[in-house]
């Protein structure tokens, strides 16, 4: 009790309690306190997890990307596939993806070629001339544009293929394209303006001066938003061939660059641009000579004559060139998976390049019987004949050369009797070093024949003219032993040696066809003539020929997509999406074979059509004889 009577402690125990008595009443709110802060907490945005993962061919330390989509479905029969009955979704989709490639390449090339035979003719000094090449290109592009409105059907029929047989593959690429998706759909809006306008304006345009310059520069936008829808097409099969952009489970990882820019994209879209170059140059050929052989008039003769010259001219163009873009698609195959490259070219799909291999040799040799033939109508070619036998022997050797393959498929008693798959003799034949050396011979070839036929009715006047023939001469001696040599010496080296021997066959060849041909065309400046090209005097074999040279463009193509798309194996997307349909198998030799003459008799039936259709509507005798003077008048300048 003294305590409390003390006044300084009376003050300090008061203070204490009131401490106590607020703490007492604070307590309460506490509780609420922490709440709200929970709340506070709770009602806050949470913070969205960024997830990153790793590209699955773009595998730096730094190729990381956001995940911006789910993963790869994994696929159920029937559940995700579409049926017909019993019939194989897939040779359904093979059908219509391979009839709109025919038609997508014809109308990609021809826009091509008319640009080029516009501009030579607006370059033209000579009036006729000019009238010749830009009538010419005119007619090219009124066939283009029947075959132009069929790719645009077929294209429809392969969508709706795709949606009702394979709508989780096509569920799939569409959500991983789908930036670019939309702007296809309106590049090929705008291509289809883009074409009418340039074939509907031809006439208004064709003031010779600057309307003409500008219906050139439709051309040239045409072609560059044709170039532009292919590179975009062709995105979705290198990606389906070799897959990036995407993880390991193929999440899309937010850079469409990388899921367009993949390793096989870039020779995709090369090879393609000369493949279809060439095809597009074959079918016009082809359709020249089917109105050359249908002509009533010499002057019909004549023009398609001519036409069909030029049209197989470009084509050859581009297929020279061909062989070496398809060793760079195949060796970046190999550099990005060394299985796929092993299954095309020396496991399962290796007999079909065989088949590969003899439809471009069946090329080269019905270019080269063609030239022959025009050398016909040529006064002076006579001079050149005994070398015709020698060309055709060397182009046998090189094709049978070619086409030996390195295994054989035999039953196990024949195995055992030649004690394995390779013959003692022939196999030797089978191998790369081999056949490089035949494709490379096989072209220097065909570039010494054209050398000829450009001056089968000419003499050359030039004070060089016998070094420049001595010099062509040793030229394309010496690449031919140098090709043959590499040929031969690769046999004794390692196989990682011998690759690289392919480049300086390849030199070998590339020198002849520019340096050659360039000596060539010099040397023919001012020559004296022997006689004016006697055009519309083809005789029908040589027209057959183009059509031969046509067809093996088409079958060409129709092997090369067939191994391209069966390299994935049992993969809709190459070790992302596996193909869980009851069809995720590779299909037989024998059954490719049958699908691909199928669908190249369809397509030659349907393009028939349109030259019939073309045939209707044509102009009778585009130029009159007595205004080129057919049997003296000579086309076109600098071709011969």
């Amino acid at each position: 009790m003294r305590s409390f009577n003390d006044p300084r402690k009376a003050k300090i125990g008061a203070v204490v309690l009131l401490g106590v008595i607020g703490l007492l009443l604070l307590l309460p709110f506490i509780p609420m306190q922490a709440g709200a802060e929970e709340a506070k907490q709770e009602s806050a945005p949470a913070e969205k997890k960024v997830e990153k993962a790793k590209d699955v061919y773009y595998k730096g330390p730094g190729e990381f990307g956001i995940v911006s989509g789910p993963p790869a479905p994994k696929l159920k029969y029937p559940d995700d596939y579409g049926t017909y009955g019993t019939f194989q979704s897939r040779t359904i989709l093979w059908v219509a993806n391979q009839q709109h490639l025919y038609f997508g390449s014809f109308v990609l090339a021809v826009p091509m070629f008319v640009f080029v035979m516009e501009l030579v003719g607006m370059l033209q000094k000579d009036k006729l001339m000019a009238k010749k090449y830009d009538d010419m290109a005119h007619e090219m592009m009124k066939i283009s544009l029947t075959a132009y409105s069929i790719t645009a059907v077929l294209g429809g029929i392969l969508i709706f293929t795709f949606l009702a047989l394979y709508p989780g593959f096509f569920g799939y690429l569409s959500r991983i394209f789908k930036p670019i998706m939309h702007v296809y759909a309106l590049l090929f809006i705008l291509e289809s303006g883009t074409l009418y306008i340039y074939y509907y304006g031809w006439d208004g345009m064709n003031d010779g001066g600057f309307l003409k310059w500008c219906h050139l520069s439709i051309a040239f936008l045409l072609n560059t938003i044709g170039i532009i829808l292919m590179f975009f097409a062709n995105s979705w099969i290198g990606f389906m061939m070799s897959p990036a952009g995407v993880d390991e489970q193929g999440r899309f990882l937010g850079d469409i660059w990388k899921s367009v820019h993949t390793a096989l994209w870039h020779p995709l879209n090369v090879h393609r641009i000369l493949g279809n170059a060439a095809f597009g140059g074959g079918v016009v050929a082809a359709y020249a000579s089917y109105r050359f052989l249908a002509a009533k008039t010499p002057e019909e003769k004549a023009h398609y004559d001519w036409m069909s010259y030029v049209a197989m001219f470009m084509g050859i163009l581009n297929l020279i060139p061909l062989p070496f873009a398809g060793y760079w698609l195949m060796r970046e195959v190999y550099g990005y998976r060394q299985q796929m490259g092993i299954t095309l070219m020396g496991g399962l799909l290796a007999w079909v390049f065989i088949m590969q291999a003899m439809m471009i040799a069946i090329l080269f040799v019905t270019t080269n019987y063609y030239l022959w033939q025009a050398m016909g109508r040529m006064p002076g070619a006579e001079r050149y004949y005994r070398l015709f036998k020698y060309m055709l022997l060397v182009l046998i050797v090189a094709t049978i050369s070619w086409l030996t393959p390195h295994t054989l498929v035999m039953t196990p008693a024949e195995l055992k009797a030649m004690g394995g798959a390779q013959h003692p003799i022939v196999g030797n034949y089978g191998v790369m070093s081999a056949k490089n050396t035949a494709v490379n011979i096989m072209i220097t070839t065909t570039v010494f024949c054209f050398c000829i036929y450009q001056r089968c009715n000419k003499v050359p006047t030039v004070k060089w003219a016998a070094a420049g023939n001595a010099f062509l001469g040793a030229l394309f001696t010496g690449a031919a032993v140098n090709i043959v040599f590499l040929g031969i010496y690769g046999y004794f080296i390692p196989a990682n040696v011998r690759i690289g021997l392919s480049v300086p066959q390849v030199c070998s060849t590339l020198t002849t066809l520019f340096v050659g041909v360039t000596i060539n065309t010099m040397m023919m400046k001012g020559a004296r003539q022997l006689g004016e090209v006697r055009w519309g005097q083809m005789s029908p074999r040589g027209s057959y020929a183009l059509f031969c040279l046509a067809v093996s463009f088409t079958w060409t193509m129709a092997v090369m997509g067939y191994l391209r798309s069966s390299v994935r194996l049992h993969w809709h997307v190459n070790e992302i999406l596996r193909d869980n349909s009851p069809w995720a198998f590779t299909n037989p030799v024998g059954y490719a074979g049958n699908m691909n003459s199928m669908n190249v008799l369809l397509f030659w039936t349907m393009l028939l059509f349109v030259f019939w259709l073309g045939a209707l509507s044509a102009k009778k005798a585009p130029v009159r004889e007595e205004e080129v003077g057919v049997g003296k008048a000579t086309l076109p300048a600098g071709s011969h």
